[in-house]
């Protein structure tokens, strides 16, 4: 019914960027917010950023706040989120949610010191 693919992860320094994808395809018309998740080995899944399709607001959690920004494209029904200035705890394998209901299968990202 909804399928999420994400893309763009990769190994990095500590204090590079890395650019993710998120690409949905499916029953997108009931997409009313699109979210990006991350959970590292042994820990729980933790918020990191949120972004609403009709009006665009933006919500982030404050360990990423003016790191990372979130951004959609509405016609390609793409959602991406740039990671800059990465930490080696932002370590984590990524994952795209749309309405917290559907999620992909993650891309892992990992920051080396």
């Amino acid at each position: 019914q909804v399928q999420l693919v994400e893309s763009g992860g990769g190994l990095v320094q500590a204090g590079g960027s890395l650019r993710l994808s998120c690409a949905a395809s499916g029953r997108t018309f009931s997409a009313y917010a699109m979210g990006w998740f991350r959970q590292a080995p042994g820990k729980e899944r933790e918020f990191v950023a949120s972004i609403r399709w009709s009006g665009g607001s933006t919500y982030y959690a404050d360990s990423v706040k003016g790191r990372f920004t979130i951004s959609r494209d509405n016609a390609k029904n793409t959602v991406y989120l740039q990671m800059n200035s990465l930490k080696p705890e932002d370590t984590a394998v990524y994952y795209c949610s749309m309405n917290y209901d559907y999620w992909g299968q993650g891309t892992q990202v990992t920051v080396s010191s």
